[in-house]
């Protein structure tokens, strides 16, 4: 397993590969587990206000200015800024990536996962850039218990979005489970240059913290 992070101009980008050879089945259910607390399984889609459906989607720019307030904001003011970003993440630009994300979600949610796959894949060839098709096929394919497969799909989802907060602690989450400390540790803080706000990390952070350097001194 390997986590490489990067810098550009914005700040800290994280790109993650995860190769898993062992403990498969264990790392994905505890990576799913936290998908209905915190989000940290990526984000799938989210009912648009109506009355801002047709604004224009954000460019670089915009999305830059909410991951720097996401960095710099109190506590408080956190979650909703990661609320809006997260929208953002899930505006496709698309009539026809919209119908099919749609069209996958409902299925998913009606337990046919099958047409849920056909409706996805369509998307994801459709639409390969968009990384909510890749994270709400993630999310088919582990009520599968296609685990392979949904891991490959959350590293398109992080190969696309680097900066994917909730997926990068879904990742930490993981590796944390999997008792890979310093790992998850590593993780942890790469979610941290994001999101220092994630639900759940700082006690993450503060309990790894004295086993981790422990080791190093």
């Amino acid at each position: 397993m390997r986590i490489l992070g990067f810098a550009d101009t914005q700040g800290i980008l994280v790109y993650v590969m995860v190769n898993f050879t062992s403990h498969l089945k264990r790392a994905v259910a505890a990576f799913a587990v936290t998908s209905c607390v915190c989000g940290a399984f990526p984000v799938l889609a989210q009912e648009e206000n109506p009355d801002t459906a047709q604004i224009e989607l954000p460019g670089p720019q915009d999305l830059a200015g909410m991951m720097q307030q996401l960095r710099d904001a109190e506590e408080g003011a956190a979650s909703s800024i990661a609320d809006r970003i997260r929208r953002e993440w899930n505006k496709s630009g698309s009539a026809t990536a919209d119908f099919l994300l749609k069209r996958g979600e409902t299925a998913l949610e009606n337990g046919e996962y099958a047409q849920a796959i056909d409706h996805l894949t369509a998307l994801t060839d459709h639409a390969p850039d968009f990384a909510a098709g890749w994270a709400l096929r993630a999310r088919t394919f582990f009520e599968m218990d296609e685990y392979g497969r949904a891991i490959g799909d959350l590293e398109h989802v992080l190969a696309l979005n680097p900066q994917h907060f909730d997926a990068l602690m879904g990742l930490a989450l993981m590796l944390d489970q999997m008792q890979h400390a310093e790992d998850a540790y590593e993780a942890y803080l790469q979610v941290k240059a994001i999101h220092p706000h994630q639900a759940g990390l700082s006690e993450a952070i503060e309990r790894l913290e004295q086993q981790v350097l422990g080791r190093e001194l």
